[in-house]
This record gives C-alpha cells, sequence and structure tokens, in this order.
C-alpha cells in the first residue's frame, strides 16, 4: 500500500528528470537523437552534429546535454576527441512508470 511519504520521495527523485523533459530545447535535441538512431547512428551524435540539426550554438547545447546527462537522459562515449551522446530511457522510464502506479494506486485507494 502507498503511502504520501513515499510518493514524495519518488517525486522528488523524480524532479530532474521532470526538470530536464520540461524543456523545448532539450526535447528537440531527445528528437534529434532519436532519428539518429532511427537512421543507423548508434553510436550517437557529437555536439557539432546536434548544432546542425537543432540550430543552437554548441555552447548551448553542451549546457542542455549536461542537464540531459546528470538525469540519466543521455549517456556519453569518447570516440577519439569526438564525444558522442546518446539516449538512455530505461532507468528514467522504469522511474516515471513507477511513479505513476503509485499515483494510480494511491488514486484507486482514495476511490474505494
Amino acid at each position: 500500500m502507498a503511502d504520501s511519504k513515499e510518493l514524495q520521495e519518488l517525486f522528488h527523485s523524480c524532479m530532474p528528470l521532470f526538470i530536464a523533459l520540461g524543456d523545448e530545447v532539450r526535447l528537440s535535441i531527445i528528437e534529434a537523437l532519436c532519428i539518429a538512431s532511427q537512421n543507423g547512428h548508434t553510436e550517437g551524435l557529437n555536439v557539432n552534429e546536434i548544432t546542425r540539426q537543432t540550430n543552437l550554438s554548441r555552447p548551448a547545447i553542451s549546457h542542455h546535454l549536461k542537464i540531459m546527462k546528470s538525469c540519466g537522459l543521455v549517456e556519453v562515449t569518447q570516440s577519439g576527441t569526438s564525444n558522442y551522446y546518446r539516449l538512455t530511457f530505461l532507468d528514467c522510464t522504469r522511474q516515471l512508470m513507477k511513479l505513476g502506479y503509485l499515483v494510480e494506486e494511491i488514486f484507486s485507494q482514495e476511490q474505494k
């Protein structure tokens, strides 16, 4: 049975993810990385490639990627002198699903 403390802790742990997903620029980066993955770029994209696809400056892209990396939305691998970023949704998705299930459980308890 879910309690309010558990819900509060889960919301708090999801907060960085909500912040990362709540920005239009970061959503455009996610879109670019999704498209790249669908087109066979399994290694991801580097900052220059993301810059070309989003029409943002390199420093802006780097700033947004740092936020996305800190909450687990992207991971980075180095190849030569370039860093390649790709989406890593599995843990984030599980965390959001857990929150959704908990909220649903609380609402269903209230309706009884």
